[in-house]
């Protein structure tokens, strides 16, 4: 299937300077970008607490970071999921900055633990805090341990007590998250006299907890570490292959251009402030696999090319070579880029990062398929060809 009539005859490598100029006041931006802010790092790589929680009723980010500014936690990364009543909140806060003594931890408590207990306390709303202060629980953000634990410790039995603290679990993960009423657990099966005690004893806070994650900060670094090292040896790895079943300035010269991909996107995870996480270095990994593929199709036909075209120079050879891609170039990214952008409009804010990044890499390894790859060979070339005259070895 071919996009165009007859064999276009574009003169990519003619533009191939304005190409590298592009390309390089893109990746300074992105340098600037850097020095002056850096990365926008994720918890993978920064460590501190990521925590996922569904309110009832409406609620804002500003409501929600003026809760926290009472305990120091103004400043935690606050993201609504997608047009849900449900948010992001991330913190990389220390006990010492939550006024938290230290000896806590001596207690079997974990910090991301302990961090959880000072937000859930900062967003409780008044009404919700007296009753914690009194002694109750709270039924939407206990786990199934510490309402079974409750209930036996009022006389309840260990099989009942156990079964209604399974029920409460399957209602919040059933549902949004939050119990909305008592009554819910008497209909999903509970027992009357156990509801009853809950009614009485224990209370249904207005939002619940869905996940709690941490990483420590050594982890964290130990992470970006070896994210690094995983780029590195992939580009490494591609040179090996290109080299082996080319030659080696086709190798280098895919390097560059995968090189220039990844730059390209991190530049633009820059400028956008895309969080830094794990899914952002596996689109940078994949986007790789995927400019390489297109990048030695080009370079297989080039290496034909060499072979019947040896009375023309190497600027036409090239040409001819991407222009008789151009058409697969262009199915393959257009079909990519249409999966990759449904992702990022309809993927939901968990999935976004990925869907960016991979977004920028489409496009990113497109233009540098036929703006880059043969335009680092015609100007290595050159040097080989004034060698070649020279008496030295090619």
């Amino acid at each position: 299937m071919h996009l165009f009539k007859q064999e276009p005859k574009f003169k990519f490598i003619s533009k191939r300077w304005y190409a590298f100029a592009l390309s390089g006041l893109i990746v300074l931006g992105g340098l600037y970008v850097f020095v002056s802010r850096g990365f926008n790092w994720g918890i993978d790589f920064s460590g501190g607490t990521l925590i996922e929680v569904a309110f009832q009723q409406p609620t804002s980010i500003n409501h929600l970071r003026s809760s926290l500014a009472a305990i120091n936690l103004g400043d935690a990364q606050i993201t609504r999921i997608g047009n849900e009543n449900k948010f992001f909140i991330k913190t990389m806060s220390s006990l010492k900055k939550l006024n938290i003594r230290v000896e806590e931890k001596l207690q079997d408590i974990e910090e991301y633990e302990v961090v959880a207990r000072e937000i859930r306390n900062g967003i409780m709303d008044e009404a919700s805090r007296a009753q914690a202060a009194a002694g109750k629980i709270d039924l939407n953000n206990s786990a199934e341990g510490e309402i079974a634990r409750f209930l036996r410790d009022k006389g309840i039995g260990d099989d009942d007590a156990q079964e209604t603290a399974r029920l409460a679990i399957a209602l919040r993960k059933s549902g949004s998250g939050i119990i909305g009423d008592f009554a819910e657990l008497e209909k999903a099966g509970a027992k009357h006299r156990v509801v009853s005690l809950l009614r009485a004893e224990t209370f249904l806070g207005k939002f619940t907890f869905l996940s709690v994650e941490f990483v420590g900060p050594q982890v964290g670094k130990d992470l970006r570490r070896k994210a690094a090292l995983a780029c590195i040896w992939a580009l490494i790895g591609m040179l090996i292959y290109i080299a082996f079943r080319f030659k080696f300035l086709f190798g280098l010269s895919g390097i560059l251009t995968l090189a220039h991909d990844v730059l390209i996107a991190l530049s633009f995870i820059l400028f956008f402030r895309i969080e830094m996480s794990l899914q952002v270095i596996a689109a940078l990994l994949t986007i790789t696999g995927y400019s390489i593929n297109d990048t030695i199709v080009v370079f297989d036909r080039l290496r034909d090319n060499l072979k019947f075209m040896k009375k023309d120079n190497l600027e036409a050879i090239l040409d001819k070579s991407l222009n008789q891609t151009l058409s697969r170039s262009i199915f393959t990214s257009v079909t990519v880029l249409l999966t990759v952008l449904s992702l990022y409009l309809f993927g939901g804010e968990v999935i976004r990062p990925f869907a960016f990044t991979m977004l920028v890499g489409v496009i990113a390894g497109t233009y540098s398929t036929i703006y880059q790859s043969c335009a680092w060979l015609k100007v290595w070339e050159n040097s080989v060809l004034k060698r070649k005259k020279s008496g030295g070895r090619a």
